[in-house]
């Protein structure tokens, strides 16, 4: 019944946004209000519907309702509650429901506050928007219904059970954290084509869409960090960027973004800008479509992406519309978007975000080239050739080491023009540091690397930057407070650069993280019980391997000591399982082997250990230890990135 409810919900969305169109068109005709609001109410039941259509969904995983193709697929009976819920997003048809519960949100959000203040957006706003949800509806009403049922002539007792590497927590929620960053982008989008084509860019559309662009830049950066959380994890090979297609799907996106805020500063301050920022807007909910297209078609194999091939003819005439509708108005309000203030010095704070708009967009084609590079090999002569990660790296780590040198001028910028003796006189302490960085790197590193030595410089220079603007800000507070009082009134005073200044240590903190990768090792070696291995001055004794049985798989556990080889003090006793799941499935094929890695973690290094396999017959363990230098500091960055977000998001005392 309840399943019946939520097939019917589907379908009512899609009549009630078929009707809004209709509505929309009678007010185009008639300038009539009232046909306005029919549309929007029209809107906002089609929001409700699909809110009645996802509970009906999680309603019918939670109670096993194996009727349903997609529960019995993502489900069984041993599946944890919390797990069960997660299977929402798991599958093509669910996550598909999912994304439209969240446009749903966002658009009821829209249409109650934004749209409250920018009645003149109205019109067009809810043209896009009603393009845009009947699309994920179309798709879920007939190419992936949630709601299927499996063959009458079929009867399922059991289902088969979430993937392994879905279990896990970090998983469960990051496609949530960056489906809103993904649908909230749509909203960007919305109110940047709307504004245009109303010819109503005003300031305080300007700060409107700079604070929706700030809530989706959070999520998108808390949805990449924990991505990245989770493959380190959880698929066992040490590290957390590959490069992988739907990764890059994931970062194109946060770079037009991350590029569009900064330049939406110039726009607020000095009203420039607006054709720039125009496509920066617009290219992030178009590169969100395009990554979508790369994960659901099928064009590209991917450890993350769905396999559904039917969907991509569908996601690219999608998105070939989008790029069609939005080219056209570009050009059709050329003229409007045109601003006759130019940047008046390129050693200006203007000149110094405009830097960093084209070494940001500069990374974004690059990926994008090299995503892209396998499909267009393929339609060009029949053969799919794929880009290594050595691709990205040789082009991405330079253009990264310039954008954190940048990082770090911008703060020294003044608006409008910065003169000569101010320049020389801001940068002498950070260049100075940098300079001594490089040095003590030079002299205490026993295996000279560039880009280390870059690097390092980079951090030194935009960490001393950044810090010694905040030293600047605590000097005019600090004259008639305490300390903790002039903090708070320093950080309070200007809630959008500080926080933005947060955000950029997170950013330099995540290079320290990277530059730990260039001092990994690694060892693969056998053991029995008893036996030890010596290796980067530590030795691993197994103990033992036993053997468990647990609800939804079969483990065997092992339990290795690792000793400090220079104190010779037991450091941690580790213990990483190889997993059986399906286990007492008749079936072989259906067993799925999954290694449940351990790490002993701290601030310098991480020892990280994976159980790769089990010879019960010799009873000897196969596995794997990896050093892994300062990956703490990639999660920590990461962490402060979203604090400083959220800082700037609320409103500011005062602009500078």
């Amino acid at each position: 019944m309840i399943s019946q409810i939520g097939s019917i919900a589907i379908s009512l969305a899609g009549g009630l946004i078929f009707s809004s169109f209709i509505f929309l068109g009678l007010f185009k005709k008639f300038n009539n209000q009232t046909y306005l609001q029919v549309a929007e109410r029209a809107i906002l039941a089609t929001s409700y519907c699909i809110f009645l259509a996802f509970f009906c969904l999680l309603n019918e995983l939670l109670i096993s309702n194996f009727n349903l193709q997609y529960v019995a697929q993502y489900t069984s009976y041993e599946t944890p509650v919390f797990y069960k819920v997660t299977a929402l997003w798991a599958g093509q048809a669910g996550s598909l429901l999912f994304w439209s519960f969240i446009t749903a949100l966002f658009a009821v959000t829209y249409t109650f506050t934004t749209l409250k203040k920018l009645k003149t957006l109205k019109f067009h706003s809810y043209i896009i928007l009603a393009f845009i949800f009947s699309f994920f509806i179309l798709l879920s009403n007939f190419i992936a219904n949630p709601f299927e049922p499996v063959s009458s002539d079929i009867i399922v007792q059991n289902g088969n059970g979430l993937n392994p590497l879905l279990q896990n927590f970090f998983m469960a929620i990051h496609p949530p954290i960056l489906y809103v960053g993904f649908t909230g982008s749509a909203i960007i989008f919305i109110m940047a084509l709307a504004a245009s084509i109303s010819k109503d860019i005003s300031f305080e559309w300007v700060q409107s869409i700079r604070r929706w662009s700030l809530f989706v830049w959070t999520f998108l950066s808390a949805g990449i960090i924990l991505g990245g959380y989770w493959a380190y994890n959880e698929l066992g090979w040490g590290g957390y960027w590959a490069w992988d297609p739907v990764e890059n799907s994931s970062l194109m996106p946060w770079l037009t973004l991350t590029a569009f805020i900064h330049s939406s500063m110039i726009q607020e301050k000095r009203g420039m800008l607006k054709k720039w920022n125009f496509l920066l807007a617009t290219s992030t909910y178009i590169l969100v479509i395009l990554g979508t297209f790369i994960t659901r078609s099928g064009v590209i194999s991917s450890v993350h992406s769905f396999t559904a091939e039917n969907l991509g003819p569908m996601f690219f005439a999608f998105l070939a519309i989008l790029i069609f509708y939005t080219v056209f108005w570009f050009f059709k309000r050329k003229s409007y978007l045109d601003t006759p203030d130019k940047i008046d010095s390129f050693t200006s704070r203007e000149g110094g975000f405009l830097y960093n708009n084209l070494i940001l967009i500069l990374m974004c084609f690059t990926i994008m080239w090299g995503t892209l590079f396998p499909i267009l090999s393929e339609a060009w002569d029949g053969n799919k050739i794929y880009v290594g990660a050595s691709y990205f790296n040789q082009l991405n780590i330079p253009i990264g080491l310039v954008l954190l040198f940048l990082m770090g001028i911008g703060p020294l910028l003044s608006w409008n023009y910065t003169s000569q003796s101010v320049l020389l006189n801001r940068f002498k302490l950070p260049l100075s540091v940098s300079f001594l960085s490089g040095i003590g790197y030079m002299i205490f590193s026993s295996l000279f690397q560039i880009y280390v030595f870059v690097a390092i410089m980079g951090v030194s220079f935009t960490l001393s930057s950044i810090l010694g603007e905040f030293y600047k800000s605590y000097k005019k507070q600090k004259k008639a407070s305490n300390f903790l009082h002039s903090i708070g009134k320093m950080f309070l005073s200007n809630r959008h650069k500080n926080g933005g200044y947060i955000v950029h240590i997170g950013i330099v903190l995540l290079f320290i993280g990277f530059i730990g990768r260039a001092f990994e090792v690694e060892k693969e070696f056998s053991l029995s019980p008893g036996e030890q291995i010596y290796f980067s001055n530590y030795v691993f004794k197994l103990n033992s391997i036993k053997s468990e049985a647990r609800d939804n798989h079969y483990a065997f556990l092992s339990e290795i000591d690792v000793v400090d080889s220079s104190t010779n003090q037991l450091l941690v006793n580790l213990k990483p399982e190889k997993r059986i799941y399906f286990y007492w499935n008749s079936d072989p094929e259906k067993r799925q082997p999954h290694s449940e890695l351990d790490i002993y973690s701290t601030i310098q290094k991480d020892i990280y250990s994976i159980f790769s396999g089990y010879d019960a017959q010799k009873n000897i363990g196969y596995f794997k230890i990896m050093i892994n230098p300062l990956v703490n500091w990639v999660w920590i960055g990461g962490v402060l990135m979203v604090i400083g977000s959220l800082f700037a998001f609320w409103p500011s005392r005062r602009d500078n």
